[in-house]
């Protein structure tokens, strides 16, 4: 009776016992649930531990990469551009003769063309190092390098041979099949070269048959035919010859001074045949996008490192470059200005850079190619742009001077090999 009484006493407290712990279990059971509910966002192939790309949320309107991997140790495009009066650039200077002239700002009289330089970027958790030229050559002997894409490559091209014609021995000027430029370190059996392409795909002028067709049942008289499956000849060779290829493009898809919508339009050809109905350019750029991505992978070999820059900003201020517009900035912008440039929600001015950047996350997802992502670092660098002293009749807001930001661009695009050498 007495033990009877006893478990009557004890009943209350074992319930509550059993209470707490199921309730325990079940906010653990919760917990997982939503932690396992949670959305993931997919990623490309990228280097680890360290990643070039951004870190966005998705919607979201920067022109960041979207795409994040949660191994990354650092976000490089999230930072900041550091003022340091001080500072000695000392990689090259204004008397490189690859320099192409309109984009030599200290020669030409650029008033901020010294200032350009004492700006650093920094990124917000960690350090992006200066590459040493020195040590890149001796690094990546026997190595061949191609740039293949519009001139915002070549002004890339131009900061990487400066800085190693420098510290360089003899320099042979030697191209490889289809480049526009190229030279050899000879001492180090390196090439560099640069492959131009506007587009990526073959293109030329199109007129109506008299014979007619499908195009010219539909009223069409000219335009520029694009074969979305067929490489450029300038770099079609490219894939085979070099070891590491840095590709660019975009800024020739959306210039209606190029391709008229309605006097010259892109006529999107596949297999040799007109696509009916005719697709808008941004649709024909991403069929573009994927042929290309296709035969690199095809045509390269499995060790051969491939990498994309994501699309070089703009800064055209009052007016594109042909109404007028203008880059008359001599400091880098805040982000609240930068935003006001390139938003998306917003429909800033010069927003198509990450218009561009959409199309080419979504195409390059789940290839083999790295992302560099330059977007966001250089969107601030509006004083950066040889402007008036460019040259032309109208202010260049989309070139870069040299020295200046595509500098950086090099020290970003070396980190990341340097990491991919340590990973494989």
């Amino acid at each position: 009776m007495a033990t009877a009484n006893m478990l009557s006493s004890l009943f209350p407290l074992f319930s509550l016992v059993c209470f707490i712990s199921i309730f325990c279990l079940l906010s653990l059971s919760k917990k997982a649930s939503i932690s396992s509910s949670s959305p993931t966002y997919p990623h490309f192939h990228l280097v680890k531990p360290t990643m070039v790309t951004g870190n966005i949320e998705p919607n979201a309107t920067s022109g960041s990469n979207p795409y994040t991997s949660s191994s990354s140790s650092c976000d490089y495009s999230d930072g900041s551009w550091i003022h340091d009066p001080d500072v000695r650039f000392d990689r090259y200077d204004s008397s490189c003769k690859e320099i192409f002239k309109g984009w030599n700002c200290i020669l030409n009289k650029k008033s901020n063309g010294r200032d350009i330089v004492k700006w650093r970027w920094k990124p917000r958790n960690c350090h992006l190092p200066p590459f040493d030229p020195l040590k890149f050559l001796h690094t990546y002997r026997d190595t061949n390098i191609g740039f293949v894409g519009d001139s915002l490559n070549r002004n890339m091209f131009v900061s990487l041979f400066c800085a190693l014609r420098r510290v360089a021995g003899d320099v042979k000027k030697w191209r490889p099949s289809g480049a526009d430029r190229g030279f050899t370190f000879l001492h180090y059996n390196l090439t560099i070269a640069y492959h131009r392409t506007n587009l990526l795909a073959r293109y030329g002028s199109w007129s109506a048959n008299s014979n007619g067709g499908k195009l010219e049942d539909l009223g069409y008289k000219e335009g520029y035919r694009v074969d979305v499956d067929i490489p450029e000849g300038t770099w079609e060779k490219a894939p085979g010859f070099h070891d590491i290829l840095i590709f660019n493009t975009g800024h020739w898809w959306w210039a209606p001074s190029k391709f008229d919508p309605i006097k010259s339009p892109m006529l999107f050809f596949e297999r040799g045949l007109p696509l009916i109905p005719p697709i808008p350019p941004d649709v024909g750029f991403d069929k573009v996008l994927k042929h290309t991505i296709r035969f690199v992978e095809k045509t390269m070999r499995p060790s051969a490192i491939k990498l994309f820059c994501t699309r070089s900003p703009r800064h055209f201020e009052g007016g594109d470059w042909d109404q007028g517009g203008s880059c008359q900035r001599l400091q880098p912008s805040s982000p609240k200005e930068v935003e006001e440039l390139f938003s998306l929600t917003k429909n800033g001015m010069n927003m198509e850079a990450r218009l561009v950047n959409l199309h080419l996350y979504k195409s390059l997802k789940g290839s083999n190619f790295h992302i560099l992502d330059i977007t966001h670092m250089s969107e601030f660098r509006a004083d950066a742009h040889p402007s008036t002293t460019g040259g032309k009749k109208h202010d260049d807001c989309m070139h870069w001077c040299l020295p200046g930001i595509t500098d950086t661009w090099n020290d970003l695009f070396v980190t990341h090999l340097n990491s991919l050498k340590i990973r494989n």
